[in-house]
């Protein structure tokens, strides 16, 4: 389906979301490498959208999303998905796998902060491995963007690096994250020393009144390693 550009104006103070932070991912090489490093498995997709109900006729709002799995395989299911992304490499990268596979989801070139959804409110809004892209400050204006696109008791869905460890044992946890690092064939060490020198992964407990503040409600969280969390949420 055509790509759409459904941003809104944004003030000239505002942070330069569509500037490249931290890994840059700017050529179609690097997204390719991108996808097969963030292990890309449309049997995983599946899965995770069956525990967020995504059947026929759910609208999906996927922020961030990427090189498109999630997406593609929302709309292969019948859902109304919308996949919203700032880089123009990882669009297109996202518009082939759907071509290759029959899809057909909306895509936009946006960002956190200025996609302006206008398909009516979403049942699921779901955003992977990409909020750590934003300053805390940011954060919360990103995730007050992303509630609002959702209907009253909506699920909103967040998979990132965010720091559940105490801050006296920041050295230590980080360390060991770092020196286990490339292990599995897929990012490298100097990806994540990249990581925690230039981007704004945060701790839970902040993250947390983040979303509280932005208006929705924590039904559920994990923290399947010190470094990770995940958490399922609905709009109050």
């Amino acid at each position: 389906m055509p790509r759409s550009d459904t941003r809104h104006p944004r003030p000239v103070w505002s942070f330069r979301e569509y500037a490249p932070v931290g890994v840059d991912l700017g050529s179609a090489a690097a997204v390719a490498a991108y996808d097969g490093n963030q292990g890309t498995d449309p049997a995983a997709d599946d899965a995770l959208l069956d525990r967020l109900g995504v059947t026929a006729g759910t609208r999906l709002i996927d922020l961030a999303c990427g090189t498109g799995s999630l997406v593609v395989q929302a709309a292969r299911r019948g859902a109304q998905a919308h996949g919203v992304d700032v880089s123009e490499q990882m669009l297109r990268h996202a518009e082939a796998r759907a071509e290759r596979l029959d899809a057909a989801p909306h895509w936009h070139l946006a960002g956190f902060l200025d996609y302006a959804h206008t398909a009516g409110p979403a049942d699921v809004v779901t955003t992977r491995s990409a909020l750590h892209q934003l300053p805390d400050f940011w954060k919360q204006q990103a995730l007050v963007n992303a509630a609002a696109m959702l209907r009253p008791g909506g699920t909103f869905y967040l998979w990132d690096v965010v720091f559940s460890f105490d801050p006296a044992d920041t050295d230590a946890r980080l360390q060991h994250w770092i020196d286990a690092s490339g292990t599995d064939g897929g990012f490298t060490r100097s990806d994540y020393e990249t990581h925690v020198r230039e981007e704004f992964s945060t701790y839970a407990w902040v993250l947390e009144g983040m979303l509280e503040r932005a208006g929705l409600t924590i039904v559920s969280r994990a923290f399947p390693r010190p470094t990770h969390a995940e958490y399922v949420c609905a709009r109050r």
